[in-house]
């Protein structure tokens, strides 16, 4: 009797043991995947903050550099504007009164020689105003931006058709914003008259609930992008969209034509 009473406590007390060593390795298999969690948690939070940290910096460079370029183009503009103003109404006003001197001027009959020097003179006139024109917009402030426009389509109105569409609600905008429009419109126009062979060119503008919207395109042999980026024509253009913190897409079919889409948000629209 005491034998198989033996057999049966020593039975118990193995699978006690055993379970002892279950419950034993479950709880470390526990704490272990806790650590091991917790690790991981760690090394994660790690990585995320290194990460954000490295974003913050990258995106703190791009600011960096977006601002450097809107310093550098708003100093070109002001310089430009200097030289412009100062043709416009220091060189532009003495070649005019010089030619109504002229006009007036007793030659003696010598009607030849009056005519050529008028003839002249009439041409430097052109030629400051046209210079003074290419370097800045100096009667943008005051004419305005759509006026502007319609005046540059009336100068190219011999070389291509130039339709202009802007909506009723389009208000005036900042003159920064307007002076980068307007060069970015002169400098697609030059390009598609120097390359694309185009015969019609089209611009929208219009007014948007939280933006500004510009289409510009033509009806020319158009362009690979990836093979033009790197032209003056194309960077002038992109970095002007740049500074006024605006985004854009070119939109281009191989002899079909090219389109420039532009979107200005107003909270951006005067840049600081």
């Amino acid at each position: 009797m005491l034998f198989p009473l033996y057999i049966n406590h020593l039975y118990l007390f193995k699978i006690k043991e055993i379970t002892l060593n279950i419950s034993f390795f479950i709880t470390l298999i526990v704490v272990l995947v806790i650590i091991v969690s917790f690790i991981l948690l760690a090394y994660r939070s790690f990585i995320q903050r290194i990460i954000k940290e490295k974003n913050a910096q990258h995106e703190a460079e791009v600011q960096h550099q977006k601002n450097l370029a809107l310093e550098n183009i708003k100093a070109q503009e002001a310089e430009r504007r200097r030289i412009a103003v100062m043709i416009h109404d220091d060189i532009g006003n003495r070649l005019n009164i010089l030619s109504l001197w002229l006009n007036n001027l007793d030659t003696k009959g010598d009607e030849l020689i009056k005519k050529n020097i008028s003839g002249q003179m009439s041409s430097l006139i052109d030629s400051a105003r046209s210079i003074s024109h290419s370097l800045y917009p100096v009667n943008l402030e005051s004419v305005g931006l759509v006026l502007y426009i319609e005046e540059l389509i009336a100068n190219l109105a011999t070389r291509v058709n130039i339709s202009l569409t802007v909506s009723p609600k389009f208000q005036k905008k900042d003159i920064f914003i307007e002076v980068q429009l307007y060069r970015i419109i002169q400098e697609f126009t030059t390009n598609v008259l120097k390359h694309s062979k185009a015969t019609r060119i089209w611009i929208y503008i219009k007014d948007n609930q939280t933006s500004l919207g510009v289409v510009i395109s033509d009806n020319g042999e158009s362009f690979e992008y990836e093979a033009v980026k790197k032209g003056m024509g194309i960077k002038n253009i992109e970095s002007r969209i740049k500074s006024m913190n605006a985004v854009h897409k070119w939109k281009n079919i191989l002899e079909k034509g090219s389109r420039l889409i532009i979107k200005i948000p107003y909270n951006n629209e005067t840049p600081n």
